[in-house]
């Protein structure tokens, strides 16, 4: 793996910063690290950080999980997550998809069959046969550009960028949904 390619997979979105530890921690407030519940860009995956002395962070702000800002890190569920993070979380997945738009662009391009009766495209809200087969026949005819392109060429999708809004938030919340196309799944596979 190159420099660039482990810098893109360990960046994170802060959700919640949380100065004074979980507000669950029995330990006295000196004994409570400062804490991170973040966001990864490239496999979105959701973690809990402790936060180095020096660490100076904002919801919102980009940093490196493997940074000098961070201590260590564990992986969470979506119910370990606060009721702030929970709340920030469909932001943070737009400014993701908005700050890489083809690479969420190309899932219309480069989704494939999951079985013989199910597309990576039916795994989207909304998407039924009809809306997928003409989705596979237009990007036949050439690659779709940008998301309103997408949305012009094929009739019937309204807004395919809130529809993979909506799939990436639904993988996150549901632990145990059979089929994932974003959460967990590094985009560099």
């Amino acid at each position: 793996m190159s420099t660039v390619e482990s810098e893109q997979t360990t960046r994170v979105v802060v959700l919640d910063y949380l100065p004074h530890g979980r507000p669950d921690d029995d330990r006295p407030q000196y004994k409570k690290p400062a804490l991170a519940q973040v966001l990864g860009i490239d496999a979105f995956e959701l973690y809990e950080c402790v936060l180095s002395e020096e660490a100076s962070v904002s919801i919102g702000d980009v940093i490196d999980r493997d940074g000098e800002q961070i201590d260590r890190c564990r992986a969470v569920d979506y119910d370990d997550l606060t009721s702030s993070a929970s709340s920030e979380i469909e932001y943070a997945i737009e400014t993701i998809i908005d700050e890489d738009e083809t690479r969420f662009v190309n899932y219309y391009n480069d989704a494939q069959p999951i079985t013989l009766r199910l597309h990576q495209l039916n795994l989207l809200p909304g998407i039924g046969k009809k809306l997928r087969n003409t989705i596979l026949e237009e990007r036949k005819r050439a690659p779709f550009e940008d998301f309103d392109d997408l949305e012009d060429r094929v009739s019937g999708l309204h807004n395919p960028r809130a529809t993979l809004i909506e799939r990436i938030h639904e993988e996150l919340r549901e632990a145990d949904l059979k089929y994932r196309s974003f959460v967990g799944v590094s985009s560099e596979e």
